[in-house]
């Protein structure tokens, strides 16, 4: 076993620390002693460090009768670094900007119009749009909204999840998808135009990171997310881990095939509208039975706009009836994130992969 440098060591604290200051906002030096379990001169060389590193700054005293130096608060300079999350989707996306501490400082929402079209139009580099006719230039769109929701702050990244697989070690997009305006090399031109780093990823896997960081799947290592939106598809974390397989493919329950007809047909929107709960949550115990028998992954999720709406009750119903199937203990839920799954979950990897780079990793 290796031991820790005071290097390595200190780089740990220091992370320990910044996390906290998230988590719990504005704190004093005791504070700080107390949930890390650090002694007082190691937390006084923290805040020192973390100060002149230009990460922590002094807010004023904390409300207590003894004033003195340990009333200090410190808060963490949120405006140090910033991301955009953006949920792309068939018939428009929302962009939104948030701090290191996660707030959401500005938004923007564009909605596809068949008006929108390369005729006439400039892209952002000022060059003549070379979209085909009748659909949108995207790069332009995507570009307006992001300068806009960011109002004047430089993004250090921007995550885009947008229907379609995404290559798990190029991130580049496979194959085609419906979005109006959409092009193969969408995050290489646009990390052009905008000068920031550009991350795709299927916009359901990115909804999973947000059901197990903020919704129903919070505390469970292994879990499966059914998306129940305009299209029907998936998402695997197992041990913790968002799995994508080696082609992008893990979790696209959309495919299966029930009694002969295609998973996404069964319980597609149209579907959804006409068939009484009962029989929809037969038909969905009916495609889950097969991620159920192969992963043994003790929850599944109800996500997307439909999986929501029905909520618990028609979670209640495919547990009941996945259990009459199945001899795997599987757990129903429906998601609890608050708002844009797909939003949200964007911008959780984006912070990640920023707090990493500003804080240290």
């Amino acid at each position: 076993m290796k031991t820790a440098t005071p290097a390595t060591a200190r780089a740990i604290n220091d992370r320990l620390a910044l996390d906290l200051l998230i988590e719990h906002g504005p704190l004093t030096a005791p504070r700080l002693r107390e949930l890390t379990g650090l002694s007082r001169p190691t937390i006084a060389d923290l805040v020192d460090r973390l100060t002149a590193a230009g990460l922590v700054e002094f807010v004023g005293e904390a409300e207590q009768i003894r004033r003195g130096p340990n009333a200090r608060l410190y808060r963490l300079i949120s405006e140090r670094a910033h991301v955009v999350g953006v949920d792309l989707r068939r018939t428009g996306f929302t962009a939104a900007v948030a701090d290191l501490s996660g707030q959401t400082v500005g938004t923007a929402a564009r909605r596809f119009d068949t008006a929108d079209t390369a005729d006439g139009a400039d892209s952002p580099d000022g060059t003549d749009a070379d979209a085909a006719d009748g659909e949108p230039d995207l790069v332009a769109m995507l570009t307006d909204a992001i300068r806009e929701a960011a109002d004047g702050r430089v993004p250090h990244i921007v995550v885009i999840g947008a229907p379609g697989l995404v290559r798990p070690y190029s991130g580049e997009p496979a194959g085609r998808n419906e979005v109006p305006g959409w092009r193969p090399d969408l995050p290489r031109e646009l990390e052009r135009v905008l000068g920031v780093k550009v991350l795709l990823e299927n916009e359901v896997n990115l909804a999973a990171v947000a059901e197990h960081r903020l919704g129903a799947a919070v505390g469970r290592a292994d879990f499966v997310l059914l998306w129940l939106d305009e299209g029907i598809g998936g998402a695997v974390v197992l041990d913790g881990r968002l799995r994508r397989g080696s082609s992008g493919g893990a979790g696209e329950l959309g495919w299966l095939e029930v009694d002969g007809v295609g998973f996404c047909d069964r319980i597609g929107p149209e579907v959804r509208e006409t068939i009484a709960p009962e029989e929809l949550a037969e038909q969905i115990a009916k495609g889950a039975f097969a991620v159920v028998s192969v992963l043994d992954p003790g929850l599944l999720v109800l996500g997307g706009s439909a999986g929501r709406a029905a909520g618990e009750p028609l979670a209640t119903l495919v547990e009941e009836r996945l259990a009459a199937k199945s001899p795997i203990e599987t757990e129903v839920r429906a998601s609890t994130v608050e708002g844009d799954a797909v939003l949200r979950g964007a911008v959780l990897t984006g912070l990640d992969l920023v707090r990493d780079e500003v804080f240290g990793g």
